[in-house]
């Protein structure tokens, strides 16, 4: 159904201005604690990005830092790659906000640190407390080889259910969705196909269409559609949008800068990319589709896992509540616009809210296997 409000909207409107002096002096949920033996918490604007669209937010909803016990100790954190480093910026303010709390961090991408937990935990030699990934399949490839505990339920139950592992394994933090970046000098709304396989055929897109066939998100992309139409079905869909004239970029962000350009009028991309180039660019004539109930639709997380054989449980188990604190959530979903994780906290620049969005029924875990959708992608000759 073309224009269901589930599926169809305009997302990349410009928030009305509003300042954010009343926030920021703010009491209570994000004020300074009554408690003069607890840290003080900063007020919101410390947790918020700059931008047009992040002008006139409202505050945030669900449980505050202040709610939470202080966090002390030392913690071992492996965190994947990615988001330019944003991530660990928040753990970098916990540990402003508790002095007596220290993080020892090793950073890599999400899929190399899931093989080396696998294989610490393996050798009976498990050398970090915590795996933040940037995505859910190397998640699910640590709980998959059983390298993990499971998380209690009070940490898990703020996230829906669709962004959890099986036996709490592990829980979203914060989301990224596919989506359909189209110039609106170009291209309206309605002139998006509601599903990416009606791409090939559509009139209006003979080698028109931006994609990045080596990024990872497009890897997760390909193996949600190889989940749901089959090996072959997928490498016909490659091989019709590859003859189609579908136009290569080396990433994402690219991709939507392009479509900002006026140099393609479409393209496939996480959503964020294209709210990062609007928050540079206010007036570029960019805006967001998203198709429905398909791969094109699909919704992937960050999240994070306690590993196997640490001591520290219940450091592991405050620190992922901190992730999905008010706090936490309006730091991503205003700095990287990610997608938040808990009811209580709006995503950015008029986008759908989770509960809008028609994502595919799949389990994000299934996505840790590439290598069926790598040799895919290669057979339909859209990998070097």
């Amino acid at each position: 159904m073309r224009d269901s409000p589930r599926t169809r909207r305009r997302v990349l409107q410009t928030a009305a201005a509003g300042s954010l002096a009343g926030l920021a002096g703010c009491q209570g949920l994000l004020g300074s604690s009554s408690d003069d033996e607890r840290v003080t918490i900063p007020e919101l604007a410390t947790f918020r990005g700059s931008g047009a669209i992040v002008e006139g937010r409202p505050a945030p909803d669900g449980t505050s830092i202040e709610e939470l016990p202080d966090l002390s100790g030392e913690l071992n954190l492996y965190i994947g790659g990615g988001e330019g480093g944003i991530y660990y910026r928040f753990v970098e303010m916990l540990q402003e906000i508790y002095p007596d709390f220290t993080v020892y961090e090793s950073s890599a991408a999400s899929s190399s640190l899931a093989q080396n937990i696998v294989k610490e935990v393996q050798a009976g030699a498990a050398q970090a407390d915590v795996f933040w990934s940037i995505d859910a399949s190397s998640l699910g490839y640590v709980a998959d080889n059983d390298a993990y505990e499971p998380l209690p339920k009070d940490v898990v139950e703020p996230v829906p259910s669709g962004f959890q592992g099986d036996d709490n394994a592990w829980v979203g933090v914060a989301g990224r969705a596919r989506s359909v970046p189209y110039n609106t000098n170009q291209l309206s709304e309605s002139d998006i196909p509601d599903t990416v396989q009606e791409f090939p055929s559509a009139a209006s897109f003979p080698n028109t269409v931006g994609w990045a066939p080596t990024y990872g998100a497009f890897k997760s992309f390909i193996t949600a559609m190889r989940l749901l139409r089959g090996p072959e079905g997928t490498r016909e869909w490659l091989v019709a949008m590859r003859e189609n004239g579908a136009q290569r970029f080396p990433d994402e962000f690219v991709v939507s800068q392009r479509v900002a350009d006026g140099a393609i009028p479409v393209g496939f991309a996480n959503h964020y990319y294209a709210l990062r180039v609007k928050n540079q660019r206010p007036d570029a004539p960019l805006d967001l589709a998203f198709t429905s109930d398909d791969a094109g639709a699909l919704v992937n997380v960050a999240g994070a896992l306690r590993i196997k054989g640490t001591e520290k449980d219940q450091l592991v188990n405050n620190f992922i509540k901190h992730l999905l604190s008010a706090e936490a959530q309006e730091f991503f979903a205003t700095v990287s616009f990610a997608y938040p994780m808990i009811p209580g906290v709006e995503p950015v620049g008029d986008l759908p809210t989770i509960d809008e969005l028609s994502p595919p029924d799949i389990d994000l875990s299934e996505l840790s296997n590439l290598e069926k959708t790598l040799e895919i992608m290669r057979n339909a000759g859209v990998l070097g």
